[in-house]
């Protein structure tokens, strides 16, 4: 006999693939089964025992003494006569015999295989055959979509991930941790909630209602000594988790191939049935126990009609009808199935009963072959479903990211980035990281936090902890802030730098920042900034006093103008942008320093003039080709520092000489030949940049600038220079190469506070050893060709050498 097991693997492929069959495929399995075995019992029958007995038939010559009506053919049967009974006198027992029909037993034989060939109907010969066939098919339908090569694949990675996500620690602590924080949300939306529910606590110090966890069985329920278990690896497995899942996601939603095999392969099951039915309840009477045989072998056997037997007649006619009953059960689970698939739109799943039992808010509906898989998931065990919507949440995603990133940087990893910024402050940068670690805030020595390149970063209250902190740095961030956390920011929040490529990565929060002293915006902006309402609020920042702006502003924005009665520094750096409309300037009468960088300004604007505060002007990078009215700043009295390079500026108007208070005074990268005498009416300068202009000859003059202790002639056309540069004593950094210069005087030695000297470029031949009395210069501080510095003499060279 043919062992059932023999067939197992036309019904299973894989054990896990169980989580994707419902009841009713388990059921049809079963029954399947069922069948199967009564197949193969027949078919054991049919090869073991005799499958048919026939005997031939004996005809008798008709009777005359009756009536015509009563004529009738003798048939004499060939089954034996019974046995004589005993006689009193004869009391033992009688031989039997039959009736003779000298056949012997190979006639039978063959007797036997004609009458089964051609009387026995085919029904009756071939009916554990078909049951095997149609049970066979029925096993291949139900599982073909876990062997089709489109579907299958989808299949086993889909079982793969989902048992992961089930196992996951992470599930466990998601589940229970959102639980915990939305319990008081839940308790609002459940009124009809009993008040006999144990408050237990939760959690980061929440409390947790039990009944809101009643769908969660408890052992997926853990306290926070638990979940905090997480390590690092489980952490990193379950972020691998949420990538594949994601991945995943996109792929099966694409198509829909598994949910059409599954109705495919459910209507060809129906079909099948229907015919099963059909045929098999018309011809279940064709078997029969005695069937009568006439086949012309007379020559051969001497008999032309046999009477047969087929012995197994009464038993394939029960086992068709259990077949039958079997087959109709099957096809009304089929029927029921259809009526689900079609009844129910498979093609989309809604979490939502999970976002309302869990309080993750933010799990997506899923479609196509995700959502059919999940519907089937559903029919299974509906607590799949729930844990693998974990690894469907943002929220959660964001949790797991922060865990790690808190084991990742510990306090003692972050102090180790701790270092000094341009402010003095105590700072630690952040770059690139996929989140803020909660850690950051445990140093509270901390005063500056920058944060580069870091998306969803979510400041919490816990920020309070910094007493220290006074400047934040946002660089291409989108942040968001507890409220909590902005009410700390507004008291103690000093300087604020925030650099972005989207106006939506402008915190709005920025604008209540009351205490707020610097403001640094790096970013492109509309060219009609005065109408963006993103910066109309700054007047709110009262104590603000340094606001810089690096972007593509055509004018000043009325916001700025708000604040201007408190302004003391203000910054625009443009690309290139022209910047007009400069007459809002007048009203910044307390501003003390001005910088209007690359705004292609093609003369100084005359609102500047107005400005009496100003100290500083800075109009690098913009197309100045004249300043006749610099003559206008005589009447700022106090501006010391005035910075006009990297324009086009051919000549220096004698008008110069009007800026008695001037003492810085930058003036490289342009186009100057001839410097006037009068500029060194300046007397109170002590930085002189004049680098990289086409200037030939430095005036005498230059002596009477007593003050100076920078000068920079670097890149020009000098071919000498005056004695008298060597009278200004005070001189510390003094740059004269890449010029024509062929001598060096050897009153340099007169500088004895020179620290910095660069002559490389020029067409010395030799050093004047005068240098040895320049003691604070050193080789490092000597900028020029090893060559030239040999021919030093050897004690100079020596004591530069020396530290």
């Amino acid at each position: 006999m043919i062992p059932v097991t023999e067939f197992r693997q036309f019904s299973e492929q894989q054990p896990a693939f169980r989580v994707l069959k419902p009841w009713w495929d388990v059921f049809t399995d079963y029954l399947s089964v069922a069948m199967l075995m009564i197949g193969v019992f027949g078919c054991t029958l049919q090869v073991m025992q005799d499958r048919i007995i026939c005997l031939p038939k004996r005809v008798q010559p008709a009777q005359n003494q009756s009536s015509a009506s009563n004529v009738s053919q003798a048939v004499i049967s060939t089954t034996p006569l019974p046995p004589p009974k005993p006689s009193p006198a004869n009391p033992a027992t009688v031989e039997m015999k039959g009736l003779k029909t000298d056949l012997d037993l190979q006639q039978y034989s063959f007797i036997n295989q004609m009458c089964y060939e051609r009387a026995l109907h085919w029904y009756a010969k071939y009916f554990p055959y078909l049951v095997l066939i149609h049970t066979l098919v029925f096993m291949l339908c139900s599982n073909f979509w876990f062997k089709f090569p489109g579907s299958s694949s989808k299949i086993e990675h889909f079982i793969s991930i989902l048992g992961k996500c089930f196992d996951s620690p992470w599930t466990t602590r998601a589940l229970s941790e959102v639980s915990g924080e939305d319990s008081e949300e839940k308790d609002n939306r459940k009124n009809n909630m009993s008040r006999s529910n144990t408050i237990q606590p939760g959690p980061e110090g929440s409390m947790v209602n039990s009944q809101s966890l009643k769908s969660i069985p408890e052992k997926f329920v853990v306290d926070k000594t638990t979940a905090g278990a997480l390590d690092k690896k489980e952490g990193e497995q379950a972020k691998a988790l949420f990538e594949k899942v994601k991945k995943f996601r996109l792929h099966v939603e694409e198509g829909d191939i598994l949910y059409a095999m599954y109705v495919r392969q459910t209507v060809l099951k129906v079909i099948k049935f229907l015919i099963i039915i059909a045929y098999n309840s018309s011809l279940v009477s064709k078997v029969q126990f005695t069937v009568d045989c006439n086949v012309d072998i007379q020559d051969m056997t001497g008999y032309k009609n046999f009477s047969c037997n087929h012995t197994m007649a009464h038993l394939f006619s029960k086992l068709s009808f259990c077949y039958l009953c079997f087959v109709s059960i099957y096809g009304l689970t089929c029927l029921y199935t259809l009526y689900w698939l079609f009844y129910r739109s498979l093609r989309e799943y809604s979490f939502e009963y999970v976002r309302q039992e869990t309080g993750i808010d933010d799990i997506p509906d899923v479609k196509n072959d995700f959502a059919f898989m999940l519907h089937m998931i559903d029919q299974y065990d509906p607590l799949y479903s729930k844990r693998f919507a974990v690894f469907l949440s943002e929220v959660s995603e964001n949790k797991l990211k922060q865990l790690n990133l808190n084991n990742e940087w510990t306090p003692d990893k972050l102090r180790q980035k701790l270092q000094t910024n341009a402010h003095n402050r105590l700072e630690l940068p952040l770059i690139m990281l996929s989140g803020l670690p909660d850690t950051v805030f445990e140093i509270t020595e901390l005063q500056s936090l920058k944060l580069e390149i870091i998306k969803n970063v979510m400041i919490p209250a816990t920020i309070a902890q910094l007493d220290n902190l006074q400047e934040l740095s946002l660089h291409q961030c989108s942040v968001k802030i507890h409220s909590a956390a902005l009410s700390f920011l507004k008291e103690n929040l000093k300087v604020l730098s925030v650099k972005f490529d989207d106006m939506r990565e402008l915190p709005p929060w920025m604008y209540g920042l009351r205490n707020l002293e610097e403001l640094y915006l790096v970013g492109s902006l509309s060219h009609d900034i005065s109408k963006n309402v993103t910066l109309e609020s700054l007047r709110d920042l009262k104590s603000l006093k340094i606001l810089s702006i690096k972007s593509n502003v055509s004018k000043i924005p009325q916001a700025v103008v708000d604040v201007s009665s408190h302004l003391q520094r203000m910054c625009i750096h443009n690309d290139g942008t022209k910047l007009v409309m400069l007459n809002n300037l007048k009203k910044m009468t307390n501003l003390t320093e001005l910088e209007l960088v690359h705004c292609d300004l093609e003369r100084i604007p005359h609102a500047v003039f107005s400005l009496l505060s100003l100290q500083e002007l800075d109009l690098k990078g913009n197309n100045l080709r004249s300043i006749e009215e610099i003559m206008s700043f005589q009447h700022l009295r106090k501006l010391t520092v005035l910075k006009l390079w990297y324009n086009s500026i051919a000549y220096i108007p004698e008008h110069i000489k009007k800026l008695t208070s001037l003492e810085r005074l930058f003036f490289s990268h342009n186009k100057v030949e001839v410097l006037p005498s009068h500029l060194f009416l300046c007397n109170k300068i002590r930085y002189l940049d004049l680098s990289y202009n086409d200037i030939r000859f430095i005036p005498p003059e230059i002596g009477v600038l007593q003050s100076l202790q920078y000068f920079s002639i670097t890149c020009n056309k000098v071919e000498s220079l005056p004695d008298e540069l060597y009278f200004c004593k005070k001189l510390k950094t003094l740059k004269i190469g890449k010029n024509s210069l062929s001598v060096l005087s050897p009153k340099i030695g007169n500088l004895l506070f020179l620290s910095y000297l660069d002559i490389k470029g020029n067409h010395f031949e030799v050093l004047p050893p005068e240098l040895g009395d320049c003691r604070a210069l050193k080789r490092a501080g000597l900028v020029v060709e090893d060559a030239l510095f040999e021919t030093l003499p050897s004690d100079v060279r020596e004591q530069m050498k020396a530290e």
